[in-house]
């Protein structure tokens, strides 16, 4: 059994030849990336197709149903399944294509490939790890001295608020005395 040629998978035989001869010229990894992601996404439209064919399919229940209508939808439905296997058996030749282009590559963490920006442009290193502690220790207890001071505060305000509660009462008293 032989395969079909690549053009009926899904595009008109002219505008694939184009891209085809197109690929051929280059054929770098990323544009083999590109023809991957179009490649999926032929295959999962495919099986969207095939799934909108099986949902309008009627089950055989007894109920009488007209031979050529089942006929062209069972062919229908042959057909996108042949399509689909092309494009899948195009989406393996793309991954081994890009794999063997990939394969003497040195694997570089995933890190490196992070750009990173430092405040004083120079890598890290224990000193700077090591200021950085300083830094955040300093910064406590700096903010620990600002709450106790904020705390003495605030017992000030309570005590200076008790005693005009207290003097407002009195004078309030004392009118009440005089009336």
């Amino acid at each position: 059994m032989s395969t079909p040629p690549l053009a009926g998978a899904g595009m008109p035989p002219g505008a694939f030849s184009g891209t085809q001869a197109q690929a051929a010229r280059e054929v770098n990894t990323a544009s083999l990336c590109r023809i991957g992601q179009e490649t999926v996404q032929d295959i999962v439209f495919r099986t969207m197709e095939i799934f909108q064919l099986l949902r309008n399919m009627q089950l055989p229940n007894g109920v009488t149903y007209h031979t050529a209508t089942y006929q062209d939808r069972l062919a229908k439905l042959q057909e996108h399944l042949r399509q689909l296997s092309i494009l899948f058996r195009k989406l393996r030749l793309v991954y081994d294509k890009c794999n063997e282009n990939c394969a003497g590559l040195d694997p570089v963490p995933i890190e490196q490939l992070i750009p990173y920006v430092e405040e004083d442009g120079s890598k890290h290193d224990d000193r700077g790890a090591a200021s950085q502690l300083r830094f955040a220790s300093e910064e406590r207890r700096e903010i620990m001295e600002v709450n106790k001071k904020l705390k003495q505060k605030n017992q000030q305000l309570k005590q200076v608020m008790d005693q005009l509660r207290n003097l407002i009462w009195d004078i309030n008293a004392m009118l009440a005395m005089r009336n």
